[in-house]
């Protein structure tokens, strides 16, 4: 997803960069024309730059909390499964030792002196 985000910022800066010099080599306009067209939209330069700068802070936060989402769902499900092994170990430390203890105690020869 952030590298769709960053082939279309770079292809809106390109795609724009080209759209100006087309627009100032077919202008029907004079050059004073022009140049205060030109001066307008510096002058717009900062406000769109700010709104890119929002748009991607505002993608870079829903990119960071789907990561931390992912993140706590794995830690969530790595926990279940370090609890299950425990108790699998646990079961199988008691299973073991009653058998120990069935053996010893059926294989023991009860002294007859």
């Amino acid at each position: 997803m952030a590298k769709n985000t960053g082939t279309f910022l770079r292809g809106l800066l390109v795609g724009g960069a080209m759209g100006t010099v087309v627009g100032l080599l077919m202008a029907p306009r004079s050059g004073r024309e022009t140049r205060r067209i030109l001066q307008k939209s510096a002058e717009a330069l900062p406000e769109l730059a700010e709104d890119l700068s929002t748009t991607v802070q505002l993608q870079a936060d829903r990119l960071s909390g789907e990561a931390l989402h992912r993140w706590e769902s794995t830690l969530l499900r790595l926990r279940e499964a370090i609890a299950a092994g425990l108790e699998a170990s646990q079961w199988e430390a008691e299973h073991f030792t009653r058998t120990e203890e069935g053996a010893l105690s059926s294989s023991s020869i009860p002294d007859r002196s």
